[in-house]
């Protein structure tokens, strides 16, 4: 499995991914099969929006149902400590304090796409800030290209 393929995940986020892949298989296929049995119901199929409703949800639900299996399927369990054998350099579950230029701190934890949540200071280690800062060591200087221009970073500790 190369590093392009792994969706790296924490414990409680695998969990919670195989509790909803649990929940649309069962009770969500269950409750679109019944909305759509009471929609044919209803007559004709094809001015029926209560039918057309109902297969728009059936086809979300069973998207939702491919991406969840896949991301399970090609998941990494990390740390939420980040990699314990090396916790010198920024790696995925690190918690990192970081330093802008303007001298403005920052904490945030290295996650995997899934779980990224920005409100929460959970960083995607694929997004531009993520990607630069992944294999750094405290005192190491970066900069990070955005929008408005680039933006200077220093590493201040890693817990």
């Amino acid at each position: 499995m190369t590093s392009k393929n792994v969706e790296y995940l924490t414990k409680e986020k695998h969990k919670e991914l195989e509790e909803e892949l649990k929940q649309a298989k069962t009770i969500k296929r269950r409750e679109i099969a019944e909305a759509l049995e009471f929609a044919k119901s209803l007559g004709d199929l094809s001015e029926n929006a209560e039918y057309q409703q109902a297969r728009e949800a059936q086809a979300e639900l069973e998207d939702r149902i491919l991406v969840v299996e896949d991301i399970l399927k090609r998941a990494m369990i990390v740390s939420e400590k980040g990699d314990v054998r090396n916790s010198s350099v920024v790696s995925m579950g690190s918690m990192v304090t970081i330093k802008k230029g303007d001298g403005v701190m920052k904490k945030c934890q290295i996650v995997g796409s899934e779980e990224s949540d920005v409100v929460n200071d959970k960083i995607s280690n694929e997004c531009p800030l993520g990607l630069a800062i992944v294999g750094r060591k405290v005192g190491d200087k970066f900069v990070v290209n955005t929008p408005k221009g680039n933006v200077n970073y220093t590493v201040v500790s890693i817990d």
